[in-house]
This record gives structure tokens, C-alpha cells and sequence, in this order.
């Protein structure tokens, strides 16, 4: 958990947020992996929750399709809508039973938040080939994204290369690849 301004990595983007906003990689947040990702014969969740100063509540999934296929079955966008609804769980649970004082802390501001977001960062291929291939439909993709997610937020967002371009509260560019020793 960082307070801003601060970039945070997750799956090769980096997220710059301004000042004033906290993010937690709540997939690698020690309540979700240790105390609630085996719950119900397991739970998946969004990668980020970023809360901003305004008061609004972020849930930020990253899938990026430029080099792999994808290889489950069924919607991207149904898996999202699973993803979100078992953060919302896992927050409402952690703000009360997060072994980390710091986790717990940051759930409970989430779980007051004014407003409630979510963001979807889809990458794939600009240029699809025959290797690599558009898994989503760009001209549809923020329409079936509102869809699955109207009950939670009617105004969600799916932007990314060869999807769409949004704007965002935070900027978005490739993390820089890790030197070899």
C-alpha cells in the first residue's frame, strides 16, 4: 500500500496516480492471499484498488492479450464482473477482519467511498494477424463491459491498445522491462 504520488506496477503497466490517492494490488494483498482468497472454494479479485481523493473507490483489472491468447472459456467481461463482485466481498470482509492494521485500514476508507468505479485495462493487438488475433470487438467492448457491470457501475470504463481510448484519473504506460543480471 503507497500513498501518492506514486506509480504502482501491475502486469507490465505502470499506473501513475497524483497526489492525494492510495492503491493497494489487492490480489497481492496479504488478506486476499492468506485469509480470503480460499474462501468458498476460492476467490478470484480485480489486481488494483485505488482510492482517490474525491472519495471514489477504483476497482482496476489489467488483462493484456497482445502476446497470449485467451485460453478460458467464456467472457472477459463476465470473469471482470466475477472478479468485481468478489473484491466487494473481500473488501466488506477485510475492513473488519485484516490481520494488517495498514490493509484493514485502507478496506474500511474503500468501503466508505462516495463512488464506486470500475476500470477494465485491455490490451491486444493493434494490427491483429492470424497469430495474434482481436479476442474483443473494439467497437463493442465498452457496451458489453456496462453491461455485465451496470448493477455496480453503469459508467465503466475498458480502455487500452486496440480497444478504446478513455479518460482516466490516472496515467497508464508499459512498465519499464526489468534489466537482467
Amino acid at each position: 500500500m503507497t500513498s501518492a504520488p506514486l506509480a504502482v506496477e501491475v502486469d507490465g503497466q505502470r499506473f501513475t496516480f497524483a497526489d492525494g490517492w492510495r492503491v493497494l494490488k489487492y490480489d497481492d494483498s496479504r488478506f486476499h492471499r492468506n485469509q480470503f482468497q480460499s474462501f468458498a472454494g476460492g476467490s478470484k479479485a480485480v489486481d488494483a484498488v485505488a482510492l482517490s481523493p474525491a472519495g471514489e473507490c477504483w476497482l482496476i483489472e489489467v488483462k493484456d492479450y497482445r502476446r497470449n491468447r485467451r485460453s478460458k472459456a467464456g467472457s472477459v467481461f463476465s470473469e471482470v464482473a466475477g472478479k468485481v463482485r468478489a473484491t466487494l466481498a473481500g473488501l466488506a470482509t477485510a475492513r473488519l477482519q485484516a490481520n494488517d492494521p495498514d490493509e484493514r485500514d485502507f478496506c474500511q476508507q474503500a468501503m466508505r467511498a462516495n463512488v464506486l468505479r470500475i476500470a477494465l485495462h485491455l490490451d491486444q493487438p493493434d494490427h491483429p494477424s492470424h497469430l495474434f488475433k482481436q479476442i474483443i470487438d473494439p467497437r463493442t467492448a465498452v457496451t458489453q463491459l456496462r453491461h455485465e457491470l451496470h448493477a455496480v457501475d453503469p459508467h465503466a470504463l475498458c480502455y487500452g491498445t486496440g480497444v478504446a481510448i478513455a479518460r482516466l484519473p490516472w496515467r497508464v504506460e508499459p512498465a519499464p522491462k526489468k534489466e537482467r543480471q
